[in-house]
């Protein structure tokens, strides 16, 4: 291949070939230059190349130029920025070799090609990769990295990587398990459930969330997982994992499942080992009464009543206070005309305000107007006036033109055995605030526009 060749095949190559004097003066540039750095190649002819390097960098271009005149079988690689014509930097990398002893040449030939969008391309990464170590290490909740390797029977998992929450709530270290499988850190028992699950999350190729229990020396049990496949061409190469320790939450779950039980082991007694002999007693009382008076018959009559009611209440309020799973669409003004003729009224008055059709229990619900127009009868008098109405959509009020609950007293009403009227259970409010719950509303007592007492519901499924 003759010399004319070898020029043509350099003067259209993309890259700029450079051939530099032994003293650094630039003898030769390619017109590719042009492209890149926008400099007519006769501009840099006799110049010195480092004058054209960035001052941070000619450290770095000196020291390869040295190496490959030292030896000069062995070519050097840099990266450097370089100044183009209109003033600015471009990150150049160039591939130094030692032809000082060929005569065609005789200088140190330079190959090197613009990098800038690469560069950029890993400023980006490295910013991304900061930003992902910030957050890793200040979430709160625990996150593990596992690598996945295929094997020719099954995956094998192995730690790569524990956050800061992760190390503080298991109790172990990155260190300690980094290219460890689960087996080898947790014991054959549970690394096998982990790897089934870490399994299932491969097969699926897509998160799965669950919970499982893992007991760890930090002395947490229960956790929530979420699992998530890194995929890489079409093969997952990774599983990043976010747990979440419920140990809590589960203990408070399992507290209340077992005073529900328990709660209904009391319903049952009360209403059969209780209710039963009361229905003989109240009908023996009756017999009694029959046979003719005595001055000791209706102390235990209203006695036996009294046992009646605190019965009916106490089951009331044992069974009210579930959720409400199955809600149903229900015009406020039927139910409270149906639970107002429940009531022994007497001179008293009922107010509807507006029609509104709210969503809920319709059983639980008649308890809790019921209770209420009982208390506004027992404590306004026979003619007290009762008004049911909408809070501006963001619920429903029940209020009464009596005498009002003090401001001091309004928390308590709601307390269990809280009664001011003599025989009263003391449980028509604390029924009616439970069965708000359950249907996860809010309520509170406030003035009434007469002075009265009033309640108001909010977080109330209106039917719009």
């Amino acid at each position: 291949m003759d010399g004319t060749l070898h020029r043509r095949i350099v003067e259209e190559l993309s890259d700029i070939a450079t051939i530099i004097a032994s003293d650094g003066r630039i003898r030769y540039v390619s017109p590719s230059v042009r492209e890149t750095l926008g400099y007519d190649p006769a501009e840099l002819t006799g110049e010195l190349g480092y004058e054209y390097q960035h001052p941070d960098d000619r450290d770095d271009v000196a020291a390869a130029v040295e190496a490959v005149k030292r030896n000069p079988q062995d070519s050097q690689s840099i990266e450097t920025r370089f100044r183009r014509a209109d003033g600015s930097w471009c990150w150049i990398e160039s591939t130094l070799q030692n032809r000082l002893e060929d005569p065609a040449i005789d200088g140190i030939l330079v190959n090197s090609r613009d990098i800038s969008e690469r560069k950029r391309q890993e400023q980006r990464y490295r910013l991304l990769a900061e930003e992902y170590e910030t957050l890793l290490e200040s979430v709160d909740d625990s996150i593990f990295c596992l690598a996945v390797e295929p094997t020719d029977s099954e995956d094998v998992f192995r730690f790569e990587r524990l956050n800061r929450a992760y190390e503080e709530q298991i109790g172990i270290t990155t260190e300690e398990v980094r290219g460890k499988t689960p087996r080898e850190v947790f014991g054959e028992n549970i690394g096998a459930e982990l790897d089934a699950n870490y399994r299932r999350c491969v097969r699926a190729g897509e998160s799965i969330s669950y919970e499982e229990e893992l007991l760890v020396d930090a002395g947490a049990r229960f956790w929530q997982t979420i699992l998530t496949p890194v995929i890489t061409n079409g093969d997952v190469t990774q599983i990043i994992g976010i747990t979440r320790n419920i140990t809590d939450r589960v203990k408070r779950e399992r507290q209340l499942r077992n005073q529900k039980e328990q709660l209904d082991e009391f319903a049952s007694v009360v209403s059969h080992d209780l209710r039963n002999p009361l229905n003989v007693a109240q009908g023996r009382a009756e017999l009694l009464g029959r046979d003719g008076e005595t001055e000791h018959l209706a102390p235990l009559v209203e006695s036996l009543d009294r046992m009646d009611e605190i019965i009916t209440d106490t089951l009331t309020l044992a069974r009210q206070g579930q959720a409400v799973s199955d809600p149903e669409p229900i015009a406020l003004a039927d139910l409270v005309g149906a639970c107002w003729k429940n009531v022994r009224t007497d001179e008293a008055t009922i107010e509807i305000e507006d029609e509104v059709t709210l969503r809920g229990d319709r059983s639980r619900l008649q308890h809790i107007f019921e209770n209420l127009f009982r208390n506004a009868l027992d404590h306004g008098g026979k003619d007290v006036t009762v008004r049911v109405g909408q809070i501006s959509g963001r619920g429903i009020y029940v209020e009464d033109t009596g005498p009002g609950i003090p401001e001091a007293d309004r928390q308590q009403v709601f307390q269990p055995g809280q009664t001011s009227v003599s025989g009263g259970t003391g449980f028509g409010l604390t029924i009616v605030k439970r069965i708000a719950e359950a249907h996860a509303w809010r309520v509170a007592v406030v003035d009434g526009t007469d002075g009265g007492a009033r309640f108001e519901f909010t977080g109330v499924d209106l039917v719009k």
